[in-house]
């Protein structure tokens, strides 16, 4: 008889027990499990790009795929050809002069950046200012890496901007990261060049590393803008950028940072004890997707507006409000006054309509009133969504 495996007198690090599985990790295992009953539930919860990459993007990978001399392992810090194409981009989109060889790390994802970001620059009990609401994952590595957290308001009254007379008011010793992510996600909120220099000005003032996390900002947004435009930026700011939104690539892991060659490097150092470089095949298409002209922009945003019309139209049957002016391939909402909470709507709209949305709960106390719709899913699919959500509505 087999006897049932068990961990003797084995407690994980204390780390483990300062985070919980995310989200999306516990939910859609439930998703999986309603399909498999047969309940077909329609997806509005995560923002997985369902477009394709550009042909030329995939035709790319597929050449280069089948030369013999491209499987092996890469340099940590990508081939020389994928950073030139990034310093090209930020040129072209941003106006933002990158030095390809030293102000340039590209990474397997910016979800891995933050984890880097926060392992080269935090000390256990240093302090990290996290958004509220804001993307979990800042608050999630940031227990990981033994800081502390220190979360601000982002405010709808002020545009889900952080309100600088308040955070002057905090004690702001043994802080040494901001996190901040225009344009905003959960929010939807653009950034303005005022705003990124207050940001900048703020860090500078006190010491404190502006991170920048910026893979919205070709979505439903007419004007891409980069906190590393504003002068003086790169000697206290970090920017991360990802091809997973702006190229519909999420599955690929192309990403990276930008700073001055002294942050880049203490990346660096982290990241090359981690792992071991990307695909070079891989890394080749990304630098033909970054290529893509503005028609290419246009044509996937042309879809997504399609479908943020959709989106409303959902918000407005369960009686949300939301902010016309929002960017990013989500929108955010407000529930009905009356509604018990976002977490209550969001399964209420699971269980009786098969249809899965975020509740903001999960972005902070500050997303406790909202929830969010991923734009990620063709029209057919809202269409179909926005009629089962009819049905339970009395």
């Amino acid at each position: 008889m087999q006897k049932e495996n068990k961990v003797c007198n084995i407690t994980p690090a204390n780390r483990v027990n300062q985070v919980q599985e995310y989200y999306f990790s516990k939910k859609l295992k439930e998703v999986a499990e309603m399909n498999a009953a047969g309940k077909n539930v329609i997806n509005l919860g995560v923002g997985s790009p369902d477009l394709p990459p550009s042909a030329d993007t995939i035709e790319t990978l597929c050449e280069h795929a089948r030369h013999e001399n491209e499987h092996g392992y890469q340099p940590y810090v990508g081939i020389s050809e994928l950073r030139e194409a990034f310093a090209t981009w930020y040129k072209t989109w941003y106006d933002v002069t990158l030095d390809p060889k030293t102000e340039i790390q590209p990474l397997i994802g910016s979800k891995e950046g933050i984890l880097h970001i926060s392992l080269a620059f935090l000390n256990p009990g240093d302090g990290v200012l996290v958004p509220d609401p804001g993307y979990p994952t800042y608050s999630s590595v940031s227990k990981l890496a033994e800081a502390r957290l220190i979360p601000y308001a982002l405010k709808e009254e002020l545009n889900w901007q952080p309100d600088f007379e308040a955070l002057e008011q905090l004690d702001l010793s043994g802080v040494k990261l901001m996190w901040v992510n225009y344009p905003n996600m959960p929010t939807g909120a653009n950034a303005s060049q005022e705003l990124f220099e207050k940001l900048v000005a703020f860090g500078l003032k006190h010491n404190i590393v502006i991170c920048n996390d910026n893979p919205y900002s070709f979505i439903l947004n007419k004007e891409p803008r980069s906190i590393l435009s504003v002068p003086g930026a790169k000697s206290i700011c970090i920017e991360l950028n990802s091809m997973s939104k702006s190229h519909n690539m999420p599955g690929w892991r192309m990403a990276m940072l930008a700073s001055n060659p002294v942050f880049v490097q203490w990346v660096l150092k982290v990241k090359s004890n981690i792992d071991s470089g990307q695909f070079k095949p891989m890394q080749y298409a990304a630098v033909k997707a970054l290529e893509a002209p503005k028609a290419w922009y246009d044509a996937m945003n042309k879809v997504y507006q399609s479908r943020r019309d959709l989106a409303g139209q959902i918000m407005h049957a369960l009686g949300c409000v939301y902010d016309e002016n929002q960017t990013g391939m989500f929108l955010w909402g407000k529930i009905p006054a009356e509604a018990a909470g976002s977490e209550a709507i969001a399964d209420q709209v699971l269980y009786d309509a098969n249809v899965f949305i975020t509740p903001g709960f999960i972005f902070g106390k500050g997303g406790e009133r909202y929830i969010r719709i991923s734009l990620c899913c063709k029209q057919e699919t809202l269409k179909e969504a926005l009629n089962r959500i009819k049905q339970i509505i009395k």
